[in-house]
């Protein structure tokens, strides 16, 4: 931030200590005691802002564009990765592998937010991204089954692990980052940054995999050619590592730090005092979790095991999907920042519990018209939850556990139902033998989100608290 932006700022209530994780003075609205703070009193410039928003998206972008690729190579990624067994088996053993790298995603909600709560956001960022993209990078490297055996699927499982965990602190990070960086009235569109690129990472990936579909033989493909998109996380990472060091903390943390009022243990703060918000936020990202996932991740796995179409086709309806997703997401931030964050939610979670499983049975008709434009509702309904959620739960949490309580909740239900869905789906659909399963799935899961919400207060025209 520029000198001159600095000295327009508020000024602290006291001197940081030294070697506090301030870095330096406040740069945001009034940070006195438990007085609202934030960066929408104008005392951040529009540049700095600009960078924010590139250095939050890029994060965002590399992680999801692993798990896109992840997600619509999982039946190539099966027959390499695993023994040759039936092809519904392997494919749960690749799914089963997402989803326990979910699992330790808790913990690592749990890490970084202490890290990004105690030390501030951008030390959280820069370590995560770097830890993603490596991750990532080394999944290009692993031999198959054929060539090392049971070590194949052993090394693939640890280095999901290790993506879990480094995934867990960048969604939650990037909305804090973003909100207390957002101007008070635009905090819903400037959180709509990180599903948008989410989904653009998904968007890349299936554009890839179509690419590599089509211009690779099947041979070609299960040998070297599903390695390829793993190979570009790696510089992806480093630049938005760099883009990250370039930035200052957000304005409300380095007010809270300039008070010497961060907490040492902020998740122990969090549960002490704020469970009723850790209970709602966890249930309200259900829908999240679960649509995501099985839509925008696990679709095109469904439409070519399930219905049976061609990988090429499967990977175009989804990324048609996509690119109206990311369009629809800004509108929705707009409209959250207008109409409020619970009444959007609400809305979702009402959309999916009546037409989701209509929109299930259209999927069959076999008509590929069809199929694209029920992705694009669905898509759309999802972007109700997904482009209103991250300032929801932002603002749900004041500024001293803000990180902990938003990386806990949201990486909770992730790993119970977020990457399970996808494995959950398959192994619905092999009991109840009804191609209809994940479309019940994902209604229970809006139930239970609507329920979550509706115990929630409104969060949007309310100031960011201190404490």
């Amino acid at each position: 931030m520029s000198n001159d932006t600095t000295s327009r700022a508020a000024a602290p209530a006291s001197t940081p200590a030294s070697g506090s994780p301030a870095g330096g003075p406040a740069v945001g609205g009034p940070s006195v005691g438990s007085q609202p703070v934030g960066g929408g009193d104008g005392s951040v410039s529009k540049e700095t802002r600009r960078r924010v928003i590139t250095a939050s998206f890029i994060g965002n972008f590399v992680e999801w564009f692993d798990y896109a690729v992840y997600g619509y190579f999982a039946a190539v990624i099966s027959s390499v990765f695993f023994p040759e067994t039936d092809r519904q088996t392997a494919l749960l053993a690749t799914f089963g592998v997402f989803a326990v790298s979910f699992f330790i995603r808790p913990l690592g909600g749990f890490i970084w937010g202490h890290i990004g709560d105690r030390m501030g956001r951008r030390k959280a960022l820069s370590l995560s991204i770097v830890i993603m993209s490596l991750a990532t990078f080394c999944i290009a490297l692993v031999p198959g089954y054929g060539s090392i055996g049971v070590w194949a699927p052993i090394l693939l499982l640890l280095i999901r692990v290790v993506q879990g965990f480094s995934a867990a602190g960048e969604y939650a990070g990037a909305s804090a980052f973003l909100v207390e960086y957002a101007p008070a009235n635009k905090r819903g569109l400037y959180a709509a940054v990180v599903p948008a690129s989410t989904a653009a990472g998904l968007l890349l990936g299936s554009l890839i995999a179509a690419l590599l579909s089509t211009v690779l033989s099947a041979d070609q493909l299960h040998e070297w050619g599903w390695r390829l998109p793993f190979l570009l996380a790696a510089p992806m990472g480093l630049i938005g590592r760099y883009i990250r060091t370039k930035l200052e903390d957000t304005p409300a943390f380095r007010a809270l730090a300039a008070e010497e009022e961060t907490v040492k243990a902020p998740a122990f703060a969090m549960f002490k005092t704020y469970r009723k918000q850790l209970v709602i936020a966890t249930g309200a990202v259900l829908l999240n979790a679960v649509g995501f996932y099985v839509i925008l991740s696990y679709m095109p796995t469904y439409l070519s095991e399930e219905l049976h179409f061609g990988a090429a086709e499967s990977f175009l309806a989804t990324t048609i999907a996509l690119a109206s997703y990311i369009g629809f997401i800004f509108l929705t931030g707009i409209a959250s920042d207008r109409f409020g964050r619970k009444r959007m939610l609400i809305t979702a979670s009402l959309l999916f519990i009546t037409l989701t499983v209509p929109a299930f049975m259209l999927l069959d008709t076999g008509n590929f018209l069809v199929i694209v434009l029920i992705q694009i509702l669905l898509g759309g309904m999802l972007t109700l939850n997904d482009g209103t959620l991250p300032s929801f739960l932002a603002e749900l949490f004041p500024t001293r556990v803000r990180y902990s309580g938003f990386a806990v909740s949201f990486n909770l239900s992730n790993a119970l139902f977020g990457g399970t869905a996808p494995f959950m789906a398959t192994l619905l659909i092999g009991l109840t033998h009804s191609k209809l399963a994940p479309g019940w799935y994902l209604v229970a899961a809006s139930l239970v989100s609507l329920i979550a919400v509706l115990f929630a207060a409104e969060t949007s025209r309310k100031p960011l608290r201190h404490e």
